[in-house]
């Protein structure tokens, strides 16, 4: 049995190599979802969906988001309406007033459908509006994803962190933002200030995610700040996985990262952007996957690979070197 705890890119393009290494019937994933957004009333899951989409095998692997080939006429409608119009685009956050209002799990992330900036298929569009009726028919974000997840024939048990809402506001010389509105709408442009999980204090990790955590760990290179972080800020999580076998696989090649904002969120929110921060910022991990170029000196048990993952094979190659990992200190 192995869990891996999965948000942005970096843990699902391991994810699609790892099913020839680690049994698919016995992995569960873990999806962030601070990310989430409500845009136009229906709920919007990257994180999950990445791993959704991936593991169904229709992700639109050059951006890895959304469905491959998928149409965007309602996308392109939107805009049209709104210049149209002469409306204003996206971002459009709702009042303050309906950032609490309506679906709990939606607060603090609502957004208006006006000239969304998020640019959504017509078949994702579908998943949104299924997960959201579901939702509004009395099932859990867990229950719903499960559901999803049969629907895409997934192997894996994927389940969301929480059933309750975080989300992760991004603290800016700009102003504070949630994190889509960042890194997608401003291409993660405006120097961080800091990072917030709104709503961590009073939401829980399901009880599925702390079954799940029993197991042996993976943290896929994914960004340790807001693809990891929203999780760990949940309570019990940091005392679940420092009482278990946890193995990290690094975003970085000593102070160089792969890919995404993981730079500019860490030196944000005041740690070293490079390996030797992400070991810091994991202090429960038991050993690390490290590139063979990266000579970090840890304090823990290290294996070494090439950690770069353009495709299947390299996935099955970093996912054999966790399973290594796995046994030295099992």
């Amino acid at each position: 049995m192995v869990t891996f705890l999965a948000g942005g890119t970096g843990t699902p393009k391991l994810l699609d190599g790892a099913a020839d290494v680690f049994a698919p019937e016995s992995t569960t994933v873990v999806g962030n979802t601070g990310d989430d957004v409500e845009i136009g009333g229906h709920l919007v899951c990257p994180d999950v969906d990445t791993v959704l989409f991936s593991a169904g095998g229709v992700l639109d692997r050059e951006r890895w988001w959304g469905i491959e080939d998928d149409t965007t006429e309602t996308h392109a409608e939107l805009a049209r309406l709104a210049d149209a119009a002469g409306l204003d685009d996206g971002p459009r956050y709702l009042s303050d007033e309906a950032q609490t209002a309506g679906r709990d799990i939606a607060r603090w992330r609502r957004f208006s459908g006006v000239a969304e900036f998020m640019e959504i298929g017509d078949r994702d569009r579908a998943v949104h509006v299924t997960r959201t009726s579901l939702i509004d028919e009395g099932q859990s974000l867990t229950e719903v994803t499960r559901t999803l997840a049969d629907a895409f024939g997934l192997g894996v048990d994927l389940v969301p962190m929480s059933d309750d809402p975080v989300a992760t506001i991004v603290h800016t010389e700009d102003g504070s933002m949630h994190f889509q509105e960042y890194w997608v709408a401003n291409r993660g442009g405006p120097a961080v200030e800091g990072v917030e999980f709104r709503g961590s204090d009073a939401a829980t990790a399901t009880d599925a995610v702390r079954a799940a955590m029993r197991d042996g760990v993976i943290i896929g290179p994914s960004n340790p700040v807001t693809s990891i972080g929203p999780m760990l800020a949940l309570d019990g999580v940091r005392e679940a996985l420092a009482e278990t076998t946890v193995v990290a696989v690094s975003p970085f090649v000593e102070d160089r990262v792969f890919s995404g904002p993981a730079a500019d969120l860490m030196r944000g929110v005041g740690r070293e952007p490079s390996t030797a921060g992400v070991a810091e910022s994991y202090p429960f991990a038991d050993a690390f996957v490290l590139d063979d170029a990266d000579g970090t000196d840890l304090d823990r048990p290290v294996v070494r690979t090439d950690t770069r993952i353009d495709g299947a094979n390299d996935a099955e190659r970093v996912a054999e070197a966790c399973r290594e990992a796995l046994e030295v200190v099992g």
